[in-house]
């Protein structure tokens, strides 16, 4: 279907569709503030066929996060072997589950700023699932079909914090340090659709820490909604972060953190890039 990105515009925001107009990558205005608004109408996908809408160039798009306020955001851990096997955990026989809030979010492109409280901040690059429709115990069918696509995500945390107690929360919901973006991408643009195989990377300072497939991840997008659904109701705009790979910071010897002054990227095949500044 297509790529659906939440830009800012003249103070505010709009979604827009990304097309290829005589062979310019062009944005098609969709009509709605922002792509959770334009997920939470029940002909969404009708809606994001539109050509008749205001259009801007792709290039050189001020992106915001491109669900800016989902009811609610769940985030998998240990969900590849890869990082599991890093951290010293055991497999898990079921989801490892922990949220995050609406302000945790921030743009695709924008700048970090450190905790002033940590020494110890790290990456985490992951692909995520955005939901298109409502969903409630979901069986294998609806699970799949409540997926509206997927985006990048870097699940940054304060590591100090996080491991002050059993629970993970308290580092992970510092304000305004998950960037998340730049492109919802539609499962029919992805090889493997709702299963999508995508390489994954993420790079500080232009040098590569995380590298990986998304066909490694133990539970899968549509058993994460169908698991995550059974608890709670997932609705249009919602964000499942589905875990990270191995190369984190944490798990290095020595041991690396952001410190100010890089730059990290994470990129997913197909959906773009996350280019974020930490001061």
């Amino acid at each position: 279907m297509s790529k659906l990105a939440t830009i800012r515009v003249d103070g505010g925001t709009r979604a827009v569709a990304l097309r290829d107009l005589d062979g310019v990558a062009t944005h098609v205005d969709l009509g709605v503030a922002d792509v959770g608004a334009l997920l939470a109408l029940p002909d969404w996908e009708t809606v994001v066929a539109r050509t008749d809408g205001a259009t801007s160039p792709a290039e050189g798009a001020d992106f915001a996060a491109v669900v800016p306020h989902p009811s609610k955001v769940v985030c998998v851990g240990q969900n590849y072997r890869s990082h599991i096997e890093e951290m010293g955990r055991e497999i898990p026989r079921f989801p490892v589950l922990f949220a995050k809030y609406a302000d945790t979010l921030t743009d695709p492109h924008a700048p970090i700023a450190k905790p002033a409280e940590t020494d110890q901040l790290d990456w985490e690059c992951e692909l995520a699932v955005v939901i298109g429709r409502e969903v409630r115990r979901a069986d294998e069918r609806s699970a799949a079909a409540a997926i509206a696509g997927f985006t990048a995500l870097n699940d940054l945390s304060v590591r100090d914090w996080q491991f002050r107690t059993a629970q993970w929360l308290q580092g992970k919901m510092w304000e305004a340090t998950t960037p998340i973006g730049p492109y919802l991408v539609t499962p029919d643009e992805l090889p493997g659709g709702v299963r999508p195989t995508v390489d994954t990377r993420l790079s500080v300072d232009g040098v590569v820490k995380q590298s990986a497939n998304t066909s490694d991840l133990l539970f899968d997008p549509v058993a994460l909604v169908r698991y995550i659904s059974t608890i709670t109701t997932l609705r249009p705009g919602d964000v499942i972060a589905t875990g990270t790979n191995g190369g984190v910071g944490h798990a290095r010897s020595p041991q690396e953190f952001l410190t100010g002054g890089e730059v990290v990227e994470v990129t997913i095949e197909g959906i773009g890039t996350l280019r974020n500044a930490i001061v």
